[in-house]
């Protein structure tokens, strides 16, 4: 009997969704995680690119980025699970959707090696009378590749408590940056603005130059996978509309707002620099700001502060705002890490990357994903000349995937778009298209960068299919027709009635010989389940799971032989389960719930003290969320 029972499998593809327990709230702060990091460093590139005069270019950035704040609303609107480029583009064609994907990539490497600098920016600069953080300024470039090696460290273990640092952040950081509007606007001038010194043409260039403050907005339409669903949907209509609008239009207003009113109080600062450093030439105070533009809002809230309050109030003001911007940076360059991981880990899970990239650690972290998140940043920083340089290969990553992104729902004729969306997609996809082979012909080394990303990303692509290979197997109609999707559903066995315990197993230990025991005594039908733990944030919907066997995977495949074997023997009615989850504490639960278990049996934990620290205990997480009808067992 125990060689006809078909076992259960559980992934993305079978009837049990994804948890969407993310509200509008923590959706919007992970969002301003993300997208709100842009003004540290897009403030400071627009002076240097513009001097007095970039008061115009900031605008129509801030114009530009609520453009594509809109579009993307929209987006979120028609893909639920998920509207990042690669899901978006995917519909259109594979290939282009792994463009989009590389593109990516492209901007998540710059994201995670421009945040880093930055954020270590907001706490040595200015300090350079510090022998040791003079000798770290000196050596930003080597300083910065070793935070970065400690954030991959870190991600060895999983990504459980990813955005976290960003969630809790984002308060404290908008209280900042209004404290530092606040000081500012006693001081808020015309004065000191200058007409433009360039042509049109050179306005432009310059315009593109510093287009940073769209990077970030890819991650709300990643998000609407596990967001919470509008009140009046079902998991089988899912509609985020309305959580994710109101996710997005707060962090928009305040991107926009907050950058236009910062970049005006730079071009004020010559008002109370006098006061403060005594400086009265312009030319003086421009090599200042030149010389701050990598932390433009740290030197901004030490002089208004100053000016207001005294000099140990503004450098006290001013070190609370280069260490928020630190931890804020430092959240942002591994979110970017652990987008990265994701999205390699996804392409290959589709057929589109090698299959290397899905081979995991014994936590559940793609091994190679992650070497290649933290070595492609490493990379680009040990190669990159100064700031200046880094972020000038950052825009056209970013901006490419959202062409892609947007050209794909423009022309998308399998999604119910209206008229007018579609308006929208197209105008802003021209906008972008226009920026794109602008910063393509006035920034070499941006291509050059970019062109390396897709070479042999496409390359990798090339190798694997060739590798896979494609089967093509005819059959007659008549076999067609029986071949139906409610096929195994009509040949799975009815379950006895009767008790239902449930085992979580991670390997062959007591834990299993107990809950046979118990089975055999209460005459229960034993569910045997292993989880393969994947410790994954996927960025993006991509395609469906197939259907994964516990027959291929070598370990659950020993305990399942092994329990249905002693099930025979006893007279034990085993049920294999098998379940593909990033999170194994939620998987049981929701299982056993789910199934009607009366007991669940796991053992305690095993994990090493470094583990149980970052990604938390299984048996403790089940326990607190464990319904009370279910007992709860934990064996060792």
């Amino acid at each position: 009997m125990a060689e006809l029972i078909e076992d259960v499998v559980l992934d993305a593809s079978a009837g049990v969704h994804r948890p969407r327990n993310l509200d509008w709230k923590r959706a919007a702060a992970l969002l301003y995680g993300d997208w709100g990091t842009s003004k540290a460093y897009v403030i400071g590139l627009a002076f240097v690119a513009a001097g007095f005069s970039s008061l115009p270019i900031i605008l129509a950035v801030c114009a530009l980025t609520g453009l594509v704040g809109i579009n993307y609303a929209v987006i979120c609107r028609y893909f639920p699970d998920g509207g990042g480029v690669y899901s978006a583009a995917r519909s259109q064609g594979r290939l282009l959707a792994v463009v989009g994907a590389l593109l990516l990539i492209a901007d998540l490497t710059v994201t995670a090696a421009l945040s880093g600098w930055s954020g270590l920016s907001y706490v040595i600069a200015g300090a350079e009378d510090v022998f040791w953080l003079k000798f770290l300024k000196d050596h930003i470039a080597f300083t910065t590749t070793g935070v970065l090696l400690v954030l991959g460290f870190t991600n060895w273990f999983g990504p459980k408590h990813s955005g976290s640092l960003a969630v809790a952040l984002a308060l404290p950081t908008v209280i900042i940056v209004a404290a530092l509007i606040a000081v500012s606007v006693p001081y808020l001038t015309t004065r000191f603005l200058e007409p433009r010194h360039e042509s049109l043409s050179m306005l432009w260039v310059q315009f593109v130059g510093v287009i940073l403050a769209l990077s970030g907005v890819e991650a709300i339409a990643n998000l609407t996978g596990v967001m919470k669903l509008d009140p009046d949907s079902t998991p089988d209509r899912p509609s985020v509309a309305r959580e994710s609008l109101k996710a997005i239009t707060p962090v928009a207003i305040e991107v926009v707002g907050a950058t236009a009113l910062l970049g005006w109080a730079m071009l004020s600062l010559p008002a109370v620099l006098e006061k403060t450093l005594g400086l009265s030439s312009k030319s003086e105070i421009a090599a200042v700001l030149l010389n701050r533009h990598e932390d433009m809002l740290r030197f901004m809230g030490e002089q208004f502060a100053r000016a207001s309050f005294g000099l140990w109030f503004g450098q006290a003001f001013g070190w609370i705002v280069g260490i928020v911007f630190l931890l804020l940076l430092l959240s942002a360059a591994n979110t970017a890490i652990v987008a990265m991981i994701g999205l390699l880990y996804m392409t290959a899970r589709d057929g589109e990357m090698p299959p290397h990239f899905k081979r995991l650690n014994r936590h559940g972290v793609p091994l190679y994903p992650l070497l290649i998140a933290v070595g492609l940043p490493v990379i680009v920083l040990v190669t990159a000349t100064n700031f200046q340089s880094l972020a000038g290969l950052y825009a056209i990553g970013v901006v490419g995937a959202i062409t892609v992104n947007l050209g794909s729902c423009t022309f998308n004729r399998t999604i119910g778009f209206t008229w007018y969306d579609r308006v929208l997609f197209g105008l802003t996809f021209t906008i972008l298209f226009c920026v794109e082979l602008t910063l393509a012909r006035t920034k070499p080394d941006a291509l050059f960068f970019v062109v390396c990303v897709l070479g042999v990303g496409l390359a990798l692509r090339a190798w694997t299919q060739k590798r896979a290979g494609f089967t093509t197997l005819t059959v007659t109609r008549e076999v067609a027709r029986m071949v139906t999707p409610d096929l195994v559903a009509n040949m799975r066995p009815r379950l006895e009635e009767g008790q239902k315990i449930l085992v979580a197993a991670r390997g062959i230990t007591p834990v299993l010989s107990f809950a046979m025991d118990e089975a055999q005594l209460r005459k229960a039908t034993l569910f045997v389940l292993y989880v393969k733990e994947v410790a994954v944030y996927f960025t993006a919907a991509g395609t469906r799971l197939g259907r994964s066997k516990w027959q291929d995977d070598p370990e659950a495949n020993a305990i399942m032989c092994s329990m249905l074997k002693l099930g025979v023997e006893r007279d034990v009615n085993v049920v294999p389960l098998y379940a593909v989850s990033q999170d194994a504490s939620a998987t049981i639960v929701d299982l056993a719930a789910t199934m009607g278990i009366d007991f669940l049996v796991i053992g305690a934990s095993q994990r090493p003290a470094m583990a149980k620290l970052l990604r938390g205990s299984v048996a403790t997480n089940v326990a607190q969320h464990l319904p009370d009808s279910i007992q709860l067992l934990i064996f060792g």
